[in-house]
């Protein structure tokens, strides 16, 4: 009974992960287009492809109760790798 709460696999767990990452993404990418350093730039794509892979592992696994957080997520995401993309222009 110990190890419990280590088998308990929730949506939320998984929603909240792709919360964080998409966050850390936009802090990186807002670093990296202030800084426009080569290398910073190149961990933010890395931080966006990474939540990009959470987020579509999410949508694949959604219950339909989620479909709103998951559409923001979407949204900022994009809006996100947008902001890259003109920095690195």
């Amino acid at each position: 009974m110990d190890n419990y709460s280590d088998d308990i696999h929730t949506g939320y767990n998984d929603l909240k992960q792709v919360e964080v990452s998409i966050q850390s993404a936009e802090k990186m990418v807002g670093f990296a287009t202030m800084s426009l350093d080569p290398e910073t730039m190149e961990h933010a794509a890395r931080a966006i492809s990474n939540a990009r892979s959470l987020l579509n592992e999410a949508k694949s696994q959604g219950t339909g109760l989620d479909t709103d957080f998951l559409q923001n997520a979407e949204q900022t995401l994009a809006q996100t790798e947008h902001q890259l993309s003109e920095a690195q222009k």
